[in-house]
């Protein structure tokens, strides 16, 4: 069994909801939830955070996390490699799990790991189908086109497939061919090292996704499909509805 390890970038500051992770109103920060949420994933050997700051570390020592504190970094991916370098040279596999999503189903994080275990690719990473109009048209929704053997052959902000003659509306209400791309990954241990040394690529600089540094480094990404997805905490709306949910659930 190869040892997966999570890890949980955190960050205090935050543009459209300041020191969203340190929120409390259900009686647990937002940071705690959602570390107490992947540690129910059966596939993790532990969970860490990897704390930007003092105050951080200081919510995480205070529920009992196993944190790190990093240094600046400009993504999650580097401060992930930064402690799988300093502080888990044992972990074959390194999960990172986004902090402000408390609600991410613990089963597909196990997904994930199993996806890039038995696929021999360097990145695993989650995608559900897209079924509306308005996130197909996002560019704030990555889309993902895909090969036969599930792996990524593109990501990006435009919709793709891009679809000639079909009807759109028609093909979103059936068997969709879009797929969004949800933010989670798994990386081999090694390769994560080795891809945060690279500089940003022509294609990622382009469409503003990390993840295109890795494709245009020859690296394959195994991309495993789930039908729901996390609630994402980004505004004070989200947040408010994550405490209703919460409240609900009691």
């Amino acid at each position: 069994m190869l040892n997966a390890v999570g890890v949980i970038p955190a960050r205090l500051a935050s543009t459209r909801l300041p020191r969203k992770l340190l929120l409390a109103e259900t009686g647990k920060t937002l940071l705690q939830a959602t570390w107490e949420n992947a540690c129910r994933a059966t596939s993790l050997s532990d969970v860490i955070i990897a704390a930007d700051g003092p105050e951080i570390a200081a919510a995480a020592k205070a529920f009992g996390a196993r944190c790190v504190l990093t240094g600046e970094h400009p993504s999650g991916a580097d401060r992930i490699a930064e402690v799988a370098r300093t502080h888990l040279p044992d972990a074959d596999l390194l999960v990172n799990i986004q902090g402000d999503e408390p609600e991410l189903d613990p089963a597909q994080i196990d997904l994930l790991v199993r996806a890039i275990s038995d696929s021999g690719s360097e990145i695993a990473t989650l995608g559900t189908p897209i079924r509306s109009r308005g996130e197909l048209d996002s560019p704030n929704c990555v889309k993902i086109a895909l090969g036969d053997d599930g792996r990524a052959i593109y990501f990006s902000r435009s919709p793709i497939p891009f679809v000639r003659d079909a009807n759109i509306d028609e093909l979103l209400a059936g068997e969709t061919p879009w797929l969004l791309h949800l933010g989670v990954y798994a990386y081999r241990r090694d390769f994560l090292l080795r891809l945060t040394q690279l500089p940003p690529s022509r294609l990622e600089k382009l469409e503003k996704l990390e993840q295109l540094r890795a494709l245009e480094a020859g690296a394959a990404i195994q991309v495993a499909i789930v039908e729901h997805r996390a609630v994402g905490i980004d505004t004070p709306e989200d947040y408010a509805q994550f405490v209703a949910r919460q409240r609900r659930a009691a």
